[in-house]
């Protein structure tokens, strides 16, 4: 069934993004055709990404940005969920904020919550999608284990869980807000996409993968990267999830073969 979208609600987490931030604001600006309003949530920044957002709301007149710093209980989940509490919109969305994942994307992924579509994704691995080079030149060199570890997790997660999903650690998504006030984000990092994308798909709300290019990001520091310790709690935390999830997915099936 068709959705009106009355407003959008385009929340920002961010931390080191006083580079891009600005230039992004202006892009989704521009790009999105709706009624809307960003939310910038900042996890402090020492950079000064806070300032250039405060600087921009004020000389711009930009009465569609809110900023919100957080100076404790900070974190990339954390930050996204206190996004969607300010939220206003009917219709939220969320991204990173270093142009890796292209604001020029977000009026299809818009178009198909209008559809009627619950949650529509930014995919990287689907049919015209593709992930970030190992070297993009320019001292912007990803981390092969980071890249080749999250191929992997969504191999083993599409096996194991939903095979009609393909980018679930992808973090670029529009979604509908009754599905946020039933399933709400839960996890530390990465991992939160994967579990709220197939608590989703359990309860049966519909989603689609549009296909995107990941590229490096445009300024700043990769966030993905980090120690050979660091890489690997994250994979563990990755695969607890992954665990709580199929023990879930087998309950429910559980369930139902019981009630027949």
């Amino acid at each position: 069934m068709p959705h009106n979208i009355r407003l959008v609600s385009v929340v920002l987490p961010t931390y080191d993004e006083r580079e891009n931030i600005v230039p992004l604001l202006e892009a989704i600006h521009r790009v999105v055709r709706e009624p809307h309003e960003i939310i910038v949530v900042d996890d402090n920044s020492p950079d000064g990404t806070s300032k250039a957002v405060s600087d921009f709301i004020r000389g711009h007149g930009a009465s569609f940005v809110r900023l919100e710093t957080r100076l404790s209980d900070r974190g990339l989940t954390k930050s996204i969920r206190r996004g969607i509490e300010l939220a206003k919109g009917d219709t939220v969305v969320w991204m990173d904020c270093d142009f890796s994942m292209p604001p020029e994307k977000l009026p299809e992924l818009l178009a198909k919550v209008e559809q009627g579509i619950m949650i529509a994704v930014g995919s990287r691995f689907v049919a015209g999608g593709s992930t970030k080079d190992f070297d993009a030149g320019g001292g912007k060199q990803e981390s092969m284990l980071v890249i080749q570890l999250s191929r992997f997790l969504n191999w083993l997660t599409r096996v194991t869980l939903i095979r009609t999903f393909h980018d679930y650690t992808s973090g670029f998504i529009a979604v509908r807000r009754e599905v946020l006030e039933s399933i709400p984000l839960r996890g530390d990092y990465g991992e939160y996409f994967m579990d709220f994308i197939v608590r989703a798909s359990l309860r049966g709300y519909t989603f689609v993968e549009i296909p995107y290019a990941c590229i490096p990001r445009r300024a700043g520091e990769t966030k993905t990267g980090g120690s050979l310790r660091m890489i690997f709690r994250r994979g563990i935390k990755y695969l607890v999830v992954l665990g709580r999830l199929w023990m879930l997915k087998l309950g429910i099936l559980c369930g139902r073969g019981k009630g027949r």
